[in-house]
């Protein structure tokens, strides 16, 4: 018997969803509205969002703006519009799954918080490239004043009370959960151990100021734990961590090199890696992240999508089956919906799409347009639980 049973949903990642409800730089509430409504309307309730970025901007490859500009300097702009995220939300019944903290560069996360501590520069993979990234990033578990740094924004934001609704997030019901993080990592075998202190540190801090709202780790699974099946589900038995997350990204991972269907039996292995983890450990998981590039790597919204198409259907008919009891929702990577890319690679005041602003723009978005993938997902809501 599951300890507590997640509703079955279909939902997407929307991690600018803060930025677009502000009023200053890339705020657009007129184009959250339209889609907040098109998601409600499709019955995809449940978004996935960054809290904020931290550091300096003006990087290529780092969104725009950022919300903690320094340790407890904060974009006031940037919270009132995470504020009113919330509360649009609220009005229309939908709820976000909310990450504090990002393993990757893209907006600031782990090495921002290391170079505040340290005073060393953060890494950056375009110019010294991933492999070294990697090896680097994992400073940031090991080293304590980072950690306090990044508690101190976690406790400035968990005990926020929104100016819209006037509620306190520990009892906002548009927060379906708290994630430590986007695709934590240890960043090496040598860092394991740190990594699950680090963890089980902060979902014992998390919770600790709100044992309201479910929280979970972010992390790619299997796959995001060095490969270490023991690892992600130590990670995700740590008591306080309430359901497991796993993201399936079969380009990224080198699914897709040889012209077979040999990458359809790797998901489906992932999958029921994942759902075996979960019924060790009796807690539900939810695939937050998964993404396929558009036909021949094309980018512009409604070009041919036929590996996509074929890559969602099969996680919703997972889904929609029964096949796999632990899993009990799905977010896809991510929606670009209204936006109309203007370059290639993300420019201050160009829209907001599902793809960061380090990867081609277009690239993983569903767009409006992109009318058979928004089947799939939208067909594949189940209404009764």
């Amino acid at each position: 018997m599951l300890n507590f049973i997640l509703s079955l949903f279909i939902g997407t990642n929307l991690w600018y969803g803060a930025i677009l409800g502000s009023t200053g730089q890339g705020g657009d509430r007129d184009r959250l509205s339209q889609e907040l409504d098109t998601l409600h309307a499709l019955g995809m309730n449940n978004l996935r969002v960054l809290v904020g970025a931290e550091g300096a901007e003006g990087f290529a490859t780092k969104i725009s703006p950022t919300l903690l500009l320094a340790p407890g300097v904060y974009n006031d702009t940037l919270l009132d519009g995470l504020d009113y995220l919330l509360a649009q939300l609220d009005k229309r019944g939908m709820q976000a799954v909310l990450y504090l903290n990002n393993a990757w560069e893209w907006s600031g996360g782990y090495e921002q918080y290391h170079s505040w501590a340290t005073g060393i520069a953060p890494m950056v993979p375009a110019e010294v490239g991933y492999p070294l990234y990697m090896q680097t990033a994992g400073r940031f578990l090991t080293n304590d004043s980072a950690v306090a740094l990044f508690d101190q924004h976690v406790r400035r934001i968990l005990t926020r009370t929104n100016r819209y609704t006037h509620r306190r997030y520990v009892d906002d019901p548009a927060i379906y959960a708290w994630e430590i993080a986007n695709e934590p990592r240890a960043f090496g075998e040598e860092n394991k151990r740190a990594f699950v202190a680090w963890i089980t540190h902060e979902a014992q801090f998390i919770k600790s100021i709100d044992s309201t709202h479910l929280l979970t780790t972010g992390s790619e699974g299997i796959w995001g734990c060095e490969m270490d099946a023991d690892l992600c589900r130590e990670i995700h038995a740590i008591p306080q961590i309430d359901y497991m997350t796993c993201h399936i990204w079969p380009y990224n991972w080198g699914w897709l090199r040889d012209s077979t269907d040999q990458w359809i039996d790797n998901v489906q292995a992932y999958v029921e890696q994942h759902d075996s983890i979960s019924r060790l450990i009796n807690k539900p998981f939810v695939i937050e992240e998964f993404g396929f590039p558009r036909d021949q790597m094309a980018l512009a919204p409604g070009t041919a999508k036929t590996g996509r198409d074929r890559f969602y259907q099969l996680l919703v008919d997972d889904l929609r089956s029964g096949k796999y009891p632990y899993l009990r929702g799905l977010n896809c990577w991510g929606w670009g919906g209204f936006a109309v890319p203007q370059h290639r690679y993300w420019q201050t005041g160009d829209d907001y799409c599902g793809d960061p602003a380090q990867e081609d723009q277009g690239l993983n978005s569903v767009f409006i347009n992109d009318s058979s993938t928004i089947c799939i997902l939208s067909s594949g809501i189940i209404t009764v639980q």
